[in-house]
């Protein structure tokens, strides 16, 4: 029996242990198929993980082995697969320029840390290999330029990790009003992101800015990536202020301070006039993003809650507030639960999803290379300007990084 891709309802029951007693040559509805694909996972802490998850969940490929110097990661990694093959145990490689050549693998999964991404890509690019590499692209903007001129001519799919634009509500808000023209002719776009600090990594890295890029390249470069989708326009110029106020004052690894901001806001300008505004909190007791997008025939607002009251009910909603001419109208945009909680509300599966269907040769909406270099040219930009407490005009910005884009 041969199935090719996943069945309809499949995934809400093949991990039920319930039918575990089924051979499988005897599974149809509760199969995920035979995957086509082989992948290699480069750093497995919890992203990596999650793509281990995804990458099974998702049907069309499986993982063959990871990449990683800390055990406790490779256990992990181990156990998120073998929720799906409990007798099967992924390859450990002892480099990682074995595991980006191994001939048996099809693509290459970069889950490392920030400031290891342009050093990684140049070993993994000689593999050939599909690459889907983690947001951010990098942690600067001449590393970010550097693995773009990589991925330009590069044989395989070249991947950038900005899957928020596959969270239920963005994707929603992305068809309402780049497909449909819900809104008319886009004016402002404003985001919102209220969390909790960063979480524990491996080592901290993520607490300091020569690491991580600091916080506006390593959380919401997903952000300026939608900014830049939403106003389709070259931004030319970003102001920017914030802070480290609340989060790590105290904190030192190895002798060093944290460093990294806990909030900030940022307004950044479109060539076509278009503006946009951002707000970052990361010491809210809650996880909350909210999007809102006015155009010429209509508003949008979308947002998703987690606050971890009691209370149940949906955690995302989208409503679109429209002129005289077309209906208004309120929804509760989610995916199965399966997948809703598979990670990032959805967002890393679909990815996977449009991943695959990008080596198959299907027509995606991923981010490229160009669209990871850009989200980090905002972010940057913004940083900069930041430092400055000034204006930060793209082009001179770009001319002093000796960049003509």
């Amino acid at each position: 029996m041969s199935q090719n891709s996943p069945r309809i309802g499949s995934k809400s029951f093949f991990l039920n242990p319930r039918f575990d007693y089924i051979p499988a040559s005897d599974r149809y509805l509760i199969t995920n198929g035979t995957p086509k694909y082989k992948f290699n996972v480069i750093g497995v802490g919890i992203n990596g993980q999650e793509h281990v998850y995804v990458t099974n969940l998702e049907g069309r490929a499986t993982i063959h082995g990871i990449y990683d110097p800390n055990p406790l990661s490779l256990a992990g990694a181990q156990r998120a697969h073998q929720l799906f093959h409990p007798d099967e145990t992924l390859v450990e490689y002892d480099t990682l320029e074995a595991a980006c050549n191994d001939p048996d693998v099809d693509g290459l999964i970069i889950c490392t840390p920030n400031f290891t991404h342009l050093d990684v890509v140049k070993v993994a690019a000689k593999s050939g290999k599909h690459i889907l590499l983690e947001k951010p692209i990098a942690t600067t903007v001449p590393d970010a330029h550097a693995i773009t001129e990589i991925a330009e001519n590069y044989g395989g799919v070249f991947q950038i990790g900005l899957q928020y634009r596959y969270k239920a509500i963005y994707s929603e808000a992305i068809y309402e009003t780049m497909t449909r023209g819900t809104l008319g002719n886009i004016k402002t776009i404003s985001i919102l992101e209220h969390r909790a600090p960063f979480l524990d990594k491996v080592d901290q890295w993520n607490k300091f800015a020569e690491n991580s890029g600091d916080t506006l390249v390593e959380k919401c470069c997903h952000y300026f990536d939608l900014f830049n989708l939403f106003a389709q326009s070259r931004p030319v110029s970003v102001y920017a202020s914030g802070g480290m106020d609340v989060n790590f004052l105290d904190f030192e690894k190895d002798g060093k301070k944290s460093d990294i901001m806990d909030n900030a806001m940022v307004i950044v300008n479109y060539e076509n006039g278009v503006r946009a505004n951002f707000n970052l909190c990361m010491f809210a007791p809650m996880f909350h993003e909210e999007l809102v997008l006015c155009g010429d025939n209509g508003r949008l607002k979308a947002w998703e809650n987690e606050d971890f009251l009691p209370s149940s009910g949906p955690s995302t909603h989208l409503e679109i507030m429209a002129n005289d001419d077309q209906p208004s109208r309120r929804m509760t945009p989610s995916y199965p639960e399966i997948i809703q909680n598979s990670g990032h509300h959805g967002a890393t599966y679909y990815e996977h999803v449009n991943f695959v269907n990008n080596i198959e040769g299907k027509p995606t909406t991923t981010a490229t290379a160009q669209d990871g270099l850009w989200s980090i040219i905002v972010t940057a930009a913004a940083q900069e300007s930041i430092k400055q407490n000034a204006v930060v005009d793209i082009n001179d910005y770009l001319a002093s990084l000796n960049l003509d884009l």
